[in-house]
């Protein structure tokens, strides 16, 4: 969409570029509607349109508008240092994206991995945590909570603040633990009666409790290798 002299008022509503990405989406822009949009206005004399499109003549395209700098940003009429600064920031953001490499998710594969990830963080606490996993598909950890902190009780530790995050996340399956400060990691009643509940909870919206670990001082209990999952 090619607009010169015509300032952007007299150009109907649907056809100006926010309203364009609104409707249609970014990916529907020209590189030209685009930098209008970063630009926000032109000058007494052209359009913000007739603007964007000179820089892209003056840059000869994205190519080097990549690389310039304020300099020859600002040396280009209607364009101040306010102006280059917003196009500077565009360009180093779309670089960095460009190369972004997602952090390797820790990937769950026994209980051993499960309490290796939080062994050294919980075994140490003077009050009891109660932790959760939040896991992927591909059993990586996406997410991790502490839910609760005091003495386990089915009726504090409730399934619905447990599941209610994982939702949230989109989680595929969770792993909970909680520490003993006692150092001992032998499963009390309650530990299994709350195992229980968050199994049945989870079995109900689909969202699989994969294990309950009771953490001590450098060692652990699986729940489910107890049997009680």
């Amino acid at each position: 969409m090619a607009i010169s002299s015509i300032m952007i008022k007299d150009v109907p509503k649907e056809d100006r570029p926010r309203e364009r990405l609104l409707n249609l989406g970014s990916s529907h822009l020209s590189n030209q509607e685009l930098l209008a949009i970063l630009l926000g206005s032109g000058t007494k004399e052209e359009s913000v349109m007739t603007l964007s499109q000179r820089v892209l003549m003056h840059f000869e395209g994205l190519n080097l508008l990549k690389d310039a700098t304020i300099e020859e940003l600002t040396a280009i009429k209607g364009i101040g240092s306010a102006k280059g600064v917003l196009i500077l920031s565009a360009i180093e953001l779309g670089k960095r994206m460009n190369q972004y490499k997602p952090i390797e998710r820790y990937v769950i594969r026994s209980p051993e991995d499960g309490a290796d990830y939080i062994m050294e963080e919980m075994r140490g606490l003077n009050q009891e945590h109660f932790v959760v996993l939040f896991l992927n598909t591909k059993n990586q950890i996406i997410h991790r909570q502490t839910i609760f902190i005091g003495s386990l009780n089915a009726s504090i530790v409730h399934p619905r603040e447990v599941y209610r995050e994982a939702v949230k996340r989109s989680a595929a399956s969770i792993i909970c633990a909680h520490n003993h400060p006692s150092g001992d990691p032998t499963p009390s009643q309650e530990d299994i009666h709350v195992t229980r509940r968050l199994v049945e909870s989870g079995k109900m919206i689909g969202i699989e409790l994969l294990d309950h670990l009771v953490i001590g001082d450098r060692k652990f209990v699986s729940l489910k290798e107890k049997g009680y999952l």
